[in-house]
């Protein structure tokens, strides 16, 4: 293995290790950390190792070079409190994020071998976790921890890298939710598919709950994707079958009564006014044809029996005390999720896994839905999948007429060879909101990556009183929400390492929350930032402002109080300086305090897993990239299928509206003649 961090870089791990964790009974030395994250980031693809070896230059420098080198630890914490958890400079507190990765090199550590050996793992012993395969459930009538993997890909759907075609009638440009539904469809008419995906392939055979190496092989970046000025990390999937291999299965509409909020922005009236007028009659049959498919279903209140009610028992005790009627008639709910149908071979065994995959092939993400269906050796013409593969330019010439024709795509293979595939037909991108933005504006449709809308997220973590231990990593990550109509909020819990850089705070004091792991209980806001962004220079360039800034204070003033009511004894919202709130400040109290602590984005930690818009749907070329066929305007044959066609932010989940989308636009229409 070649380490990705040099002498000096390892070095500058090591004293931050010691720094951050001084005075803390560590359970694994600070060189095993740094040796566990010279394995982590040998894993992720592109510059993003690169990356952090130059914030670690940057650290040297901000905390003193050789002297932060040669300080004592307590001496070394000293200089982090002054420079990096304290201060106002952007470009300190943008180097102080840096602290996730020496979290997650500690709690991501794995012993070698497979999960039984790490029934052991010194992290895991002093958190007094256990992994799912440690999980007795047998007598308590829940469902039994096991694997079942029939419904992997076979590895005859897939095309090698030395059997890469000259010519196929459609190419596919992403597997994920809006690339798989739409080759589906493309299949469906007899057509020679190729489907292309940047990632690897991963079933749920090769899936194990080791969160390191999982999350460094399945997203972008290794999940340290973020916009350009780094306010917002934007996790997306990099793996076969997209991000519905690593996100939670929620499937809700953009508007559906009982599961909306009533006065939440009518998304179909906007788009309307913005020149795309979606039909709603049309759009809910293709919800419902992917709902079929899909088995999409309400969860099983068992698989969140304590962090799910622990949301909707708060928000009712809140909205109880509300005057505003935005909460007597916010919607409160468990989600549905595509994890059918419920049998004792495909039921969700809710282990808390499901952002680094489901290693017990339960969850019907594209690869077993979908994509499964597309590559079907019972089909006379099954689609192929090209796996390490990213497009890079769609070839085109202009007809008589002057209108565009796809005839072939550029494509690097993960080696670095290059290959020219020619197509016949035609091109549909679904690459998701991000690089379908950058291909179409390599390919020279410069309209394309603005306007792109973020559902932001941000957690908020709270500790229940002693003898209170919920265990809720023992359960589905996501269960209940509330959709308040200008945000939502959702119940979540996440594994050690993915925890850990999601609890807030410094030093001795996120130690000791972390060891209170048995006793959390946590949840996230989620928020628009609507038509903010656009793709410069290959980055999202995103900037939130002051009405996204006091929204975001609301919700999360509104989240810290149903924490309260619902027994919490502290509350630690994601802001950088780490703060504690406790059960005995007021309404009032609590809503001065978020005025003062956010004052920017650098000040609090965000994240999406849901970009879309950059190539909106708009009857008029000159306000957007795609027709309402979802066809390239001024192409004949390019069509655009994913989260990056629409017009403006939808506000819920994005991962159904997607799909509905894609079918919508491919289904039994014959695009491609």
């Amino acid at each position: 293995m070649q380490k990705p961090f040099n002498s000096l870089q390892a070095r500058m791990l090591k004293a931050l290790t010691q720094a951050l964790f001084h005075n803390t009974p560590m359970a694994i030395s600070p060189d095993q950390v740094v040796e566990n994250l010279q394995e982590h980031f040998s894993n992720i693809d592109g510059d993003k190792p690169k990356e952090i070896g130059m914030a670690l230059y940057g650290l040297f420098l901000i905390l003193g070079g050789p002297f932060f080198l040669l300080a004592s630890p307590k001496v070394r914490q000293t200089l982090i409190r002054r420079r990096l958890q304290h201060s106002r400079v952007d470009l300190f507190q943008d180097i102080a994020r840096t602290k996730g990765v020496i979290l997650a090199g500690y709690y991501g550590h794995w012993e070698y071998g497979d999960e039984e050996a790490n029934f052991e793992n010194p992290i895991y012993q002093r958190l007094k976790y256990e992994l799912p395969g440690q999980r007795d459930r047998t007598a308590t009538g829940e469902v039994v921890v096991e694997r079942k993997t029939g419904r992997d890909l076979t590895s005859e759907v897939f095309v090698g890298h030395g059997a890469v075609p000259e010519e196929v009638d459609v190419i596919v440009i992403g597997s994920g939710a809006g690339g798989a539904v739409a080759a589906a469809a493309v299949a469906d008419e007899g057509h020679d598919v190729l489907i292309l995906e940047a990632g690897h392939h991963y079933p749920s055979s090769r899936i194990t709950h080791e969160e390191a190496r999982m999350t460094a092989r399945l997203f972008k970046d290794g999940a340290l994707q973020t916009t350009k000025d780094r306010d917002v990390i934007v996790f997306q999937g990099r793996v076969v079958g997209g991000s519905t291999v690593i996100n939670n299965g929620i499937c809700l509409r953009m508007k559906q009564a009982g599961l909306v909020h009533p006065q939440a922005e009518d998304v179909y009236e906007t788009w309307s006014e913005l020149g795309a007028p979606v039909s709603e009659t049309e759009l809910i049959t293709s919800y419902e044809a992917v709902e079929r498919m899909l088995e999409v279903s309400p969860i099983s209140t068992i698989s969140g029996r304590n962090n799910g009610p622990h949301l909707l028992d708060g928000w009712n005790k809140y909205a109880a005390k509300s005057s505003d009627p935005m909460d007597k008639q916010a919607v409160t709910a468990w989600f549905r999720k595509n994890y059918g149908p419920q049998t004792p071979d495909c039921e969700c065994v809710y282990c808390g896994y499901c952002n680094t995959g489901c290693p017990y092939g339960r969850k019907k993400a594209m690869p077993e839905s979908f994509l499964s269906h597309a590559t079907s050796t019972q089909r006379e013409n099954p689609a192929r999948i090209l796996d390490g593969a990213e497009a890079t330019r769609i070839v085109w010439t202009e007809n008589a007429e002057g209108i565009r024709v796809a005839e072939a795509v550029e494509v690097t293979l993960r080696d670095g060879r290059k290959r020219k595939i020619a197509v016949s037909k035609g091109v549909v991108v679904a690459a998701g909101a991000l690089a379908s933005s950058n291909l179409l504006i390599n390919s020279g449709f410069p309209n394309s990556g603005s306007g792109i809308s973020l559902n932001i997220a941000c957690p908020v973590v709270a500790l229940m009183p002693e003898g209170h231990e919920v265990n809720v990593w023992n359960e589905d990550q996501m269960a209940t929400y509330v959709d308040r109509g200008d945000y939502l909020i959702e119940s979540h819990f996440q594994p050690p390492m993915s925890m850990a850089t999601l609890v807030p705070g410094w030093f001795d004091e996120h130690f000791r929350r972390m060891l209170n792991y048995n006793r959390l209980v946590s949840a996230g806001v989620l928020f628009p930032a609507d038509r903010l962004g656009k793709m410069e220079d290959g980055k999202l360039k995103l900037k939130i402002g002051e009405p996204e800034l006091d929204l975001l204070r609301r919700a999360l003033a509104t989240m810290t109080k149903v924490h309260f009511l619902n027994g919490a004894i502290e509350v630690y919202p994601a802001l950088l300086k780490g703060q504690t709130l406790r059960n005995n400040m007021s309404d009032t109290e609590i809503d001065a305090f978020y005025a003062k602590a956010i004052t920017e984005p650098d000040d609090v930690v965000l994240s999406s897993s849901h970009p879309h818009g950059g190539n909106a749907i708009n009857i008029d070329p000159s306000k957007g990239v795609v027709d309402l066929d979802q066809r390239v305007h001024g192409a004949a044959n390019i069509f655009v299928t994913d989260a990056s066609v629409m017009p403006s932010c939808i506000r819920v989940n994005a991962q159904l509206t997607t799909m509905a989308m894609a079918h919508r636009a491919m289904a039994g229409k014959k695009r491609f003649g």
